[in-house]
C-alpha cells in the first residue's frame, strides 16, 4: 500500500488513513488509485468485518486535488474526467455496496468528493471541529462520488439540491441536525469513537449487517411489492448463515452470541 494510504487489519477492522496531511488529504492520481484498492482490498477480505476511513492532519479529505486538476485540465477534459469513472465510481460503489458496514471518522473538513465519501459510508462520527462543503458547483461542476445518490437520501431532496447548488460549510453541530453526522464528539475522541463502534460492528453478524445494507439501498429505489421480495430473498440469506443460529442458540439458553462474522 502507497504511503499517502494507511492499511491496518485487527480484531475484524480495517482501517483505511489518507495520509496527505501537507495537502489536506487532497485526492491526487495516486492517492485515488491507493484509496479504491485499499476499499477493495477491505471488501473483499472475509477477515474483515468493519472498516473504517479516516485522514491524517486536519482534514478529512477535501476532495481532488485541484493543482493536479488545473494540470491535466491542459491536456484535456476527457484526460480529467476520466477519474470519475476510473477512481471515484469503483470507490463510493465499494463503499456502499461491500457487505460488511464502513464508519467514515471524520476527522476535520470534509469537501467536494471527500464529503461525498463519508456521505457513502454507512456511519460518520464528526469532529466537533470537522464540517462538510459539496464544494461542486463553487467550481463550476456537478456532483460525482455519488453524491446525488447518497445526499438526498440523507438530507432529503430539497436540502441536497440546496447544500449542492449553494455549497457552505456544514459545521457539526448542523451536520448533526441535518442527518449527515451520525454523531459529533471532541476532536481528539474521534479515533477512538469511530475504533469502539468498528470494533462493536465486527463482533456483530456480518451476514445481517450486509443484508441490511443491502435492502435499504434496494428499497430506496423500488416499490412496496418488489421490495418486500427482496427481503424474503435477504432474509433466506441471513436465516442460513451459521450466526443466526448461534443468535437464537443463545437466546434459549440466555447467553451473549459470539458470533463468527458467517
Amino acid at each position: 500500500m502507497a504511503d499517502n494510504v494507511l492499511y491496518d487489519l485487527a480484531d475484524g477492522v480495517a482501517t483505511i488513513t489518507l495520509n496527505r496531511a501537507d495537502a489536506m488529504n487532497a485526492l491526487d492520481t495516486d492517492t485515488k488509485v491507493a484509496l479504491r484498492d485499499a476499499v477493495l482490498r477491505a471488501a473483499d477480505d472475509d477477515a474483515v468485518r468493519a472498516v473504517v476511513l479516516t485522514g491524517t492532519g486536519r482534514a478529512f479529505c477535501v476532495g481532488q486535488d485541484l493543482k493536479q486538476h488545473i494540470e491535466l485540465l491542459e491536456v484535456s477534459p476527457e484526460v480529467t474526467f476520466a477519474t470519475v469513472k476510473d477512481h471515484y465510481n469503483p470507490l463510493v460503489t465499494a463503499i456502499a455496496t461491500m457487505r460488511k458496514p464502513v464508519v467514515a471518522a471524520v476527522n476535520g473538513v470534509a469537501a467536494g468528493a471527500g464529503a461525498a465519501i463519508a456521505f457513502a459510508c454507512d456511519f460518520r462520527i464528526v469532529a466537533d471541529t470537522a464540517g462538510f462543503n459539496t464544494a461542486f458547483a463553487g467550481v463550476a461542476l456537478t456532483a460525482d462520488s455519488g453524491a446525488s445518490w447518497t445526499l438526498p437520501r440523507l438530507v432529503g431532496h430539497a436540502r441536497a439540491t440546496e447544500l449542492l447548488m449553494f455549497p457552505e460549510m456544514i459545521k457539526a453541530p448542523r451536520a448533526l441536525e441535518l442527518g449527515l453526522a451520525t454523531k459529533v464528539v471532541p476532536a481528539d475522541e474521534v479515533a477512538s469513537e469511530a475504533a469502539a463502534l468498528a470494533l462493536r460492528l465486527a463482533a456483530g453478524p456480518t451476514v445481517a449487517y450486509g443484508a441490511i445494507k443491502e435492502s435499504l439501498a434496494y428499497a430506496a429505489d423500488h416499490n412496496i411489492v418488489d421490495s418486500l421480495a427482496k427481503e424474503d430473498e435477504l432474509q433466506l440469506r441471513a436465516g442460513s448463515a451459521a450466526d443466526h443460529r448461534i443468535a437464537v442458540d443463545a437466546f434459549l439458553t440466555k447467553q451473549k452470541p459470539t458470533y463468527t462474522g458467517k
